[in-house]
């Protein structure tokens, strides 16, 4: 009798994150390694402090935009799935699985696998042995469209990579509960390591006021100028992203209606503010041309007060931040896998979710393989750089989606409307248009001019589509075992 009851009535995902744990998960999933990365390339991009500085709040303004009407999305549909969920409401299933796809193909198994091999790249800072490999970087194969593989290359960082991303991976297997910890320490302790370099940038720096105000690379028009900052802005986009990962994990948060959007602005509100002093703090310490020329300019802000140990100090945050950004993918993203299975569009095992965790161990194991193959391949920075411009165009259908949802299930109550609808909506539309049709315009020059082996953006539609079969295919069984169900004995 109760062996049929448990076969009935599975075990579901439970409710066991509380609103501290959800603003965590939102800056503890975005802030990563691209503050400390990020801003020499940008600078060297811009070349004014005036406009590095104006380019993160622009970006973190627009991603407050896209959080805000996300969040009134996410506070009357707040089941495990996020975005998937939202596009199978807004449109149909089939766009809903090429989001899914996408999140579990490239999209967020390249982001793991990424943040996790920065862990392990600053890890060889205190053990450098790691940085060897055993002389077969040699060894390699080619796909079309990719490149060459090698496979053996860097294979003591990537080790490192896998063991850490499989050990995240198992730790969140053992409770969204533990998950939760985990993230909640690792975002405070990288939250509180930035916050030492921007205050004792500031006191103990020997900076200048002068230095934001400094320009070293005049533009020729608006259009060069228009051109760099969207340019730079796909940086500061790469280091504000993640903040959609919560609704990931709707169906796990007490009372969702109120805590997701409460979370998000909170969350991204946090991120903003700690980007931009970070950014304040560097270029007070160092003047923008220096800034530019900078391989790590967090390490060289350090060394203004931690002489000696800056690069000590920055390894060491670098690492507590991107742990703690990969833990929040990983616990976040499997939830999508589980909930298109759920729908019958991918594979069946993934809906499994384990009687005393309650966790979906299939689908955080299955993401975590996943993921380390990508590691293997050492082309997740290409392939996440290729999915980054298709992540945008979801991020805009979803915002298109809240007019859709005021028509179509205007008589659903909404615990939570987006403030300034609908401007807010229609200009974070607005922007994500001209990204997404500057990004595509850029790389087609790039390669016309011989500059890039193949054009990123186009790639990554190429990725998505790929996917089209294999919802063929789920689409099939899924009608077949319909078909039969009704004619099976109750």
């Amino acid at each position: 009798m109760s062996t049929d009851l448990s076969h009935r009535q599975p075990a579901e995902l439970a409710r066991r994150l509380g609103f501290t744990t959800a603003v965590m998960l939102v800056v503890g999933s975005v802030i990563g390694s691209g503050i400390f990365k990020k801003p020499a390339l940008m600078a060297g991009q811009l070349g004014s402090g005036e406009l590095l500085i104006a380019v993160w709040v622009i970006a973190g303004v627009m991603t407050m935009f896209g959080a805000l009407t996300n969040a009134e999305i996410a506070s009357f549909i707040h089941t495990s799935g996020g975005q998937y969920v939202y596009f199978n409401k807004i449109y149909n299933k089939f766009v809903g699985y090429l989001y899914g796809w996408s999140v579990f193909s490239v999209y967020q198994t390249g982001s793991i696998a990424a943040i996790a091999y920065v862990f392990a790249d600053y890890f060889g800072y205190f053990f450098p042995p790691f940085h060897l490999s055993p002389g077969l970087e040699a060894f390699h194969f080619h796909i079309p469209g990719i490149g060459d593989i090698f496979p053996l290359a860097d294979l003591g960082t990537k080790t490192v990579t896998i063991t850490c991303v499989m050990f995240l991976t198992t730790v969140n297997y053992f409770g969204v509960r533990l998950g939760g910890i985990v993230q909640v320490i690792f975002t405070g302790l990288k939250v509180a390591a930035i916050a030492v370099i921007i205050v004792l940038g500031f006191a103990l720096g020997h900076g200048s006021i002068e230095h934001f105000t400094s320009s070293v690379v005049p533009f020729s028009g608006v259009g060069s100028l228009l051109g760099a900052m969207l340019l730079a802005m796909s940086g500061a986009f790469w280091a504000y992203d993640g903040w959609i990962n919560i609704t990931y994990v709707a169906g796990e948060i007490k009372e969702p209606q109120r805590t997701i959007p409460r979370a998000l602005f909170l969350g991204t509100a946090i991120v903003i503010t700690v980007y931009v002093l970070t950014n304040l703090a560097y270029l007070y310490v160092l003047p923008i041309d220096v800034m530019a020329q900078s391989k790590l300019v967090a390490a060289d802000v350090a060394e203004k007060f931690f002489r000696g140990y800056g690069g000590a100090f920055v390894s060491a945050a670098v690492m507590i931040s991107t742990f703690g950004t990969a833990n929040g993918t990983i616990l976040s993203s499997a939830r999508v896998y589980y909930a298109m299975a759920k729908e019958r569009l991918f594979f069946q095992k993934m809906e499994s979710v384990h009687p005393r965790y309650r966790t979906p161990g299939p689908s955080l194991f299955l993401q975590g393989i996943w993921a380390s193959l990508l590691t293997l391949s050492g082309t997740f920075d290409q392939l996440t750089d290729q999915l980054i411009f298709v992540a945008w165009i979801f991020y805009a259908l979803s915002a298109v989606g809240v007019f859709i949802l005021r028509r179509k299930m205007a008589d659903v109550p909404r615990p939570y409307r987006v403030w300034g609808y609908p401007y807010v909506p229609a200009i974070f539309v607005a922007f994500a248009a001209l990204y997404i049709f500057y990004t595509l315009y850029s790389d087609i020059t790039s390669f016309a001019r011989g500059e890039t082996p193949l054009i990123n953006s186009v790639m990554g539609l190429v990725y998505v589509v790929i996917g089209i079969p294999g919802y063929v295919f789920w689409n099939r069984k899924k009608r077949l075992q319909q078909s039969v169900e009704p004619n099976e004995p109750s």
